[in-house]
Order: C-alpha cells, then sequence, then structure tokens
C-alpha cells in the first residue's frame, strides 16, 4: 500500500552510476577539464596532499580525487552553458548538485531521512497504541521495518551515488511495493484464508529474488525496472481502492486508506516536472520526497484504526471484512 518514494516515478530519472552519459558529461570541455585535473592534481606528491587535506568525512563516504575533479569540472562546464544562454545540462544522467559536506544531493538526502524519521515515529506510535493480539500487528511492525530499512538505503544513496548504493536504493524501494501487496493481501484476505496470504507470500519471494537476480546478473534494465515497479504498484493501488469501496459504508476510516493511496500516486507526479535544481540543491525529485512526509501520519492512523476495529471484532466474534 505505500511504497517508498523512490520507486515508481522516481526510479524513472536517470540516476545511473557513471557510466551512464549525458549532455554534460559529453562535452569535450567537459572531458579535457577531468583529464587535465586528474593528470595535475590525482597523483605522486600532489595525490598525497589531497588525501592528507581531504576532511575525514570525505574519505569515510569514498570520495576519491578525480571524483573532485569530475565535480570541479562539472562547475566549470556549467559555467560556461550559463554564459553562452545555454540550458544547464545533466551530468552522468544527474542534474548538478551543489554538494554539502559529504552529501552529493542534500535535499532529496535530507528529505529522505526526514521520511524515515516519520516512519519510525509513527511505528513508535503505532507500538504503544495497538496491543499485540491484533491481527494484523506483527505484519504491519515487519512491513514498517522493511519501510525503514528502503528509506536508510535512500538516504545513504541520495548522500553517495555508488554502484553498490543504487543497486541497495533500488531493490529496497522495490521491496517494500511487493511487501505491500502482501500487507493487503493478509488484511483483505488472509485474516479468513491464511492459506492464500502463504501462497501469495512465497509468490511475492519469488518474484523479488527473480528481480534482483536478473538485475544483478543479466543487466542493470532501467526501462525493465520501471515497468515492474509501476505495475505491482498499479496492482497494489487498484486492490487497496477495491477494499476501501467494498467497506466505505461500514469502516469510517476507510478514506484514510483511500487517500493515501490517491496522494502516493498523484503526488508521483511532481517527479515528472524534472526542472534543474533550484539554488542546486532542490530539484523535482527532491520535492516529491518532501511532499510523501506528511502521508506517514495520515497512513499510520489509517493502520491504527484498522487493527483496533480488527482486535474488537475478534474479541466480539464478528466476520471481519
Amino acid at each position: 500500500m505505500y511504497p517508498p518514494v523512490s520507486v515508481l516515478f522516481g526510479k524513472w530519472r536517470q540516476e545511473a552510476p557513471a557510466v551512464r552519459s549525458s549532455q554534460g558529461d559529453k562535452e569535450p570541455v567537459y572531458r579535457d577539464c577531468v583529464k587535465q585535473c586528474v593528470r595535475t592534481n590525482c597523483t605522486g606528491a600532489r595525490l598525497r596532499g589531497f588525501e592528507s587535506a581531504q576532511p575525514q568525512y570525505m574519505a569515510l563516504t569514498g570520495w576519491t580525487c578525480r571524483d573532485d575533479c569530475r565535480y570541479q569540472c562539472m562547475w566549470t562546464t556549467v559555467g560556461l552553458y550559463q554564459a553562452e544562454g545555454y540550458r544547464v545540462p545533466q551530468f552522468h544522467g544527474k542534474w548538478p548538485f551543489a554538494r554539502f559536506l559529504c552529501f552529493e544531493e542534500p535535499a532529496s538526502a535530507l528529505a529522505s531521512l526526514l521520511n524515515g524519521l516519520a516512519c519510525l515515529l509513527m511505528l513508535l506510535r503505532y507500538r504503544s497504541t495497538v496491543p499485540r493480539q491484533s491481527p494484523m500487528y506483527h505484519t504491519i511492525n515487519a512491513f514498517s521495518l522493511v519501510s525503514l530499512n528502503a528509506w536508510f538505503w535512500s538516504t545513504v544513496f541520495h548522500t553517495r551515488d555508488t554502484y553498490l548504493t543504487e543497486k541497495m536504493d533500488y531493490f529496497c524501494a522495490t521491496a517494500v511495493i511487493l511487501y505491500s501487496i502482501y500487507l493487503c493481501c493478509v488484511r483483505t484476505l488472509g485474516l479468513r484464508r491464511p492459506g492464500v496470504s502463504s501462497m501469495v507470500g512465497v509468490l511475492l519471494i519469488l518474484a523479488f529474488t527473480s528481480h534482483v537476480s536478473y538485475l544483478t546478473f543479466v543487466s542493470f534494465d532501467y526501462g525493465y525496472n520501471m515497468a515492474a515497479n509501476t505495475t505491482i504498484g498499479m496492482v497494489n493501488l487498484l486492490w487497496w481502492l477495491c477494499w476501501c469501496w467494498h467497506n466505505r459504508r461500514t469502516l469510517p476510516y476507510w478514506w484514510k486508506c483511500g487517500l493515501v493511496v490517491v496522494l502516493l500516486h498523484g503526488l508521483a507526479l511532481l517527479e515528472l516536472l524534472d526542472f534543474p535544481p533550484l539554488l542546486w540543491i532542490l530539484d523535482a525529485h527532491a520535492v516529491w520526497h518532501l511532499s510523501t512526509i506528511p502521508v506517514h501520519f495520515l497512513f499510520y492512523s489509517f493502520l491504527i484504526d484498522d487493527s483496533l476495529y480488527l482486535l474488537n471484532t475478534e474479541k466480539m466474534g464478528v466476520k471481519v471484512e
């Protein structure tokens, strides 16, 4: 029901490792600048001087002399584009961002962290409000932990884009979408037919394993990843909306669920704006991340209401809808 925000449209943008090219890094002035910088500053005594002067937090996050050359040459190229009145280009599949300390994309990293904190805060509230005997208690706790893990890797990825952090961000985001389908299945079918939700769980694990294996060992195909995440996201959306419609007359809090899934997919359209970062910090992806923070509170409000409802109906022996 609740994918972390680097899942649907967020995975459509070209957040790619350096092997992918864009207009900016194809420019001869950029390439010549990087070559000259590396030749001059990244060997011998100059390299040792760079490493000794480099802040510890930069070294710990993997920033190298070559990376620093690329960063400086990127801004040199951007300056030339602006001086000639041309639109700011992307570099290696990404807009140019002003680095803050070790953070490559400061606004997106901060927004991911805030989403994770909101998720953690509401999970703690859920645990303090809902008794463990509630039928959905353990499933919701597991879902929250999967979501927290995804927000952690989203924060790490926007802090430092590497081969590993990109893969972990993508894979953990997909895990949340698949687990959200499992959450939906347990709530709508599994409470009355546990065998059904168990079978669906096994199928989702197999789907996740196949997805990760293909992207890792065959081809990291961004088009395939986009199509897969979009498809399972739409299944998730329609399944929850059907459940909301079916229970609109019996569950007074149904609208919270419906509003959450509509907001999440609607806010994802912000990603389509795709503009150069304002003040070189705030781009469409960061705006999207920031816009989803309040959704956590509404989402967990629904989960709390529903979990307490299920607990009460179980005590009274009423059939669960």
